[in-house]
């Protein structure tokens, strides 16, 4: 809901409000956003007012919403001590300390600014004042993806089916003319408020240093400042920082993608906030380049937030009459900490920005021969994968890197996209034909963006790399951007695309971007619009995406970029999931994964159960592990299942019949964290829910463990039971002369014959309690093994080594 009376804006979800007035000089005066303030009469008058426009129906709605303007507007007598007094008509006012909803240079405001441009005298100073606000009510939400534009970029969020409230407010430039509109739609259901802005270049030519998509002036100082760090392999690691004052920084700017090394994900809370409790914003950008989130604080107890395009390596010049769109900000708070703050964020990203077949359905299991088999396989080798595959229950079979021109490691043949005849004779049809015949979906890997200087494609076309005329080029694994500013690449990937995609029955494309940009310049571009590079590469690329997505509505397309590297809103537009870390350790990825559970529902990550050690790492992790961190996303395998024992085939099958049985709960389920690096995802009735526990560390005569769910309903009866599997006896080790008749020399004859026919039984959880009890108190599990008290001859005490887990299923009765 959005109502305006008397300069006065308020926008309104179920749980928020936003509140910003224009003060008498023309700047709007940022007020509030966070907890609503008013209850659910006022709110009901408030949609009567905002129905029925200025009339007596609103009348009291109209007072209402003044009287909570005055008394959240500062007022200040005067401007303080070394200030700049904005003008001689408002002397009083300073704009350093006046919480904004824009800023701009030159004019008092000395912080971090949403707007930055040069006029052709070369002045840097613009003063932006109120012109006109219209609000569109029951209108179809934008229907536009990032990259869909006229003269810019454009990127405004939404499917064909949502309905939304949109204000436009248009600030102007008394010197220069300038317009700049601030473009709001408000998402009561989700809790969302999204926020970009369009520059309309007047009388003269500009430069714009700077632009921002979103600012929030906070009313207070000390918040931290929640971003997400990482690199190739181990992304998305929390950091809190404290900003008392200064400015606190997570920007990607030079790698030229959204990047492992900073999401554009962060959030904004209390000190004392936590996982449940407490005041807790989050934001996000629907952008895939360089970008920006910066929180700072000044003496005046004042703090700001911007996020937008990262202005280090932006530029754009307008000429008159000329305009320019900033990608769109997202935006959404809770009471109760960061759970309901993910939440939110969660169904959000699940009804507005994915879209298309596959945005609401359960997700295949597939096995990728990537880590079976790299770049050596034949079709004989790989159809051996798939028979294996089939048999074991999983859906969907994915040939990854390797398939293509003579590509026989990553130095050749990125851009030749014809199938290798020696590895593949019966070519990508042949293959897919086979696979589908054992009962398989096909899927196929693809690196559209890039070129090998040793390749068909560069040997005709050198120029449509990206690199520096005359100048030495750096490149990353072996291989170069192509330059997607230009219309004709842009067409030659397309095309190309189109041919692989139909060239068989395919149900699934990975999309792969394997290295970060550097040189970054066009030979289509003049010298002084270089700075504008990074950000038509984008509009090239969502134009590539979108073509290649409508042509092609029924393949299930997942995002990667060495792992995690472009995990952001602006790929999910387009690709329904995205591949979250080419580290496949369980381990690991349960810390990347949680990280990426504060902004990105789990139905958006794409998550494998790899071979031990593991190829990242040399860890030796637990299967059961294996599966039960991976089951908490898009779930697949990335081994070769010719070579495990029969054991672990066994295995590998009642996990895939067990992920069939609660795979929507897995992958749409509400997601909520829990303490020592739990969570539990609950389907959306209520009645089902699966919680998982990682041991990370195991230490002797620590046996009592207590599961405290979140997100139950309080008013259900529920069964727990923990997902049951066996132990070798040889997990056990020498211990179990202490149970046998016999000394058993360990990896004996005795031993090994032994270990084949007994297992040791682990416990099994048989609860009954209510909703209220689980989700305020928690249960009491059964003890774990501590060097004492087991149980040889029951199923009573759990062996828990470090690295073990536990997923444990909760219905209700």
């Amino acid at each position: 809901m959005i109502i305006e009376r008397n300069g006065c804006f308020l926008l309104q979800t179920l749980h928020t409000s936003y509140l910003f007035n224009i003060l008498k000089s023309g700047h709007p005066e940022h007020l509030h956003y966070g907890a609503s303030v008013i209850s659910e009469t006022q709110y009901e008058e408030f949609l009567k007012a905002s129905s029925f426009g200025d009339g007596s129906e609103s009348e009291a709605a109209s007072i209402c919403l003044n009287n909570i303007c005055y008394s959240l507007s500062e007022k200040h007598p005067a401007a303080g001590g070394n200030m700049i007094s904005y003008s001689d008509d408002f002397p009083g006012i300073a704009l350093e300390d006046l919480p904004l909803e824009i800023s701009s240079f030159g004019k008092g405001d000395i912080r971090d600014p949403f707007i930055l441009v040069t006029h052709e005298n070369g002045s840097k100073t613009s003063d932006f004042t109120f012109e006109k606000a219209s609000i569109t009510n029951d209108i179809q939400a934008p229907s536009s993806l990032p990259g869909s534009y006229d003269d810019s970029v454009k990127t405004s969020v939404g499917s064909s089916e949502d309905y939304a409230q949109q204000l436009v407010v248009t600030y102007k430039d008394k010197e220069y003319g300038t317009c700049l509109e601030v473009i709001y739609s408000v998402y009561p259901e989700c809790d969302v408020i999204t926020r970009r802005a369009v520059i309309v270049s007047a009388n003269e030519k500009i430069h714009i240093d700077r632009i921002m998509s979103n600012q929030i002036d906070f009313h207070e100082n000390g918040l931290v400042f929640t971003s997400f760090h990482g690199r190739w392999a181990d992304e998305m690691h929390r950091t809190d920082s404290v900003c008392d004052g200064g400015r606190c920084v997570s920007e990607e700017m030079a790698a030229g993608e959204s990047g492992s090394r900073s999401n554009p994900f962060v959030m904004i809370s209390h000190k004392d906030t936590t996982e449940d409790s407490g005041y807790c914003y989050g934001f996000n950008l629907i952008y895939s380049g360089n970008h920006y989130e910066a929180l700072s604080s000044n003496g005046y107890d004042k703090s700001r937030f911007i996020s937008g395009i990262s202005p280090a390596t932006f530029g754009w010049t307008l000429d008159k009459g000329e305009r320019f769109e900033t990608p769109e900000s997202i935006m959404t708070f809770d009471m109760n900490g960061a759970n309901g703050m993910s939440r939110h964020m969660h169904d959000f990203v699940r009804k507005h920005i994915v879209r298309g077949k596959w945005r609401d359905k359960n997700r295949p299991i597939l096995i990728n021969s990537w880590e079976a088999s790299y770049f050596r396989f034949t079709e004989s080798s790989l159809l051996k994968l798939a028979k294996e595959a089939a048999g074991l229950g999983i859906e969907l079979f994915v040939m990854d890197d390797g398939w293509f021109g003579k590509r026989d490691d990553d130095k050749s043949s990125l851009g030749d996209w014809y199938e290798n005849k020696d590895k593949l004779p019966g070519g990508i049809s042949g293959l897919s034909k086979k696979i589908n015949d054992l009962g398989l979906l096909f899927g196929i890997w693809v690196e559209p963006e890039m070129v090998n200087e040793d390749s068909d494609l560069y040997r005709a076309h050198p120029d449509w790399a990206v690199q520096v005329p005359g100048h030495a080029h750096s490149k990353g694994r072996n291989q170069m951007n192509l330059d997607l500013t230009r219309t004709d690449v842009q067409d030659y990937v397309i095309e190309s695309m189109k041919k692989v995609f139909g060239s068989g029955d395919i149900s699934y494309v990975k999309w792969d971007m394997n290295r970060i940009f550097s040189d970054c310049y066009s030979k289509e571009l003049p010298a002084d619009r270089q700075d504008e590079f990074m950000h038509r590469y984008y509009i090239g690329l969502y134009r590539i995406m979108k073509e290649l997505t409508d042509s092609f509505p029924d393949i299930l397309f997942e995002g990667c970029s060495a792992g995690g590297n472009r995990f952001d809103l602006g790929i999910l537009c387009y690709f329904p999931q995205i591949w979250g870390s080419d580290d496949t350790d369980a381990i690991c990825r349960a810390d990347i994964q949680r990280g990426y559970s504060y902004g990105y529902p789990q139905s958006t990550v794409g998550a494998h159960v790899s071979a031990t050690p593991n190829h990242q790492t040399l860890n030796t992790v637990p299967l059961e592990t294996r599966f039960d961190v991976a089951s908490f996303g898009c779930f697949g395998y990335e081994l070769n299942l010719c070579d495990i024992t029969a054991s672990d085939k066994k295995e590998i099958k009642d996990q895939i019949d067990f992920y069939k049985k609660y795979r929507h709960t897995l992958q749409f389920g509400h997601y909520y964290r829990l303490d020592d690096g739990r969570c539990i995802t609950v389907s959306d009735d209520g009645k089902k829910a699966i919680a998982f526990m990682l041991q990370r560390e195991s230490r002797p005569n620590r046996d009592v463990v207590t599961l405290r769910t979140c997100g139950l309903d309080d008013s259900k009866t529920y069964h727990i039971t923990n997902r049951y599997v066996d132990i070798d006896l040889k997990t056990m080790g020498s211990l179990i002369n202490m149970f046998t008749p016999i000394h058993i020399k360990q990896d004996g004859i005795i031993h090994n014959i032994a270990n084949s026919v007994v297992k040791v039984q682990n416990e099994r959880e048989d609860m009954t309690a209510p909703g209220a009890l689980l989700n305020r108190v928690g249960v009491r599990l059964r003890p774990k093994f501590g060097s004492t008290g087991f149980d040889q001859d029951g199923d009573k005490t759990g062996i828990l080594r470090t690295g073990d887990s536990r997923l444990y299923i909760i219905e209700s009765v």
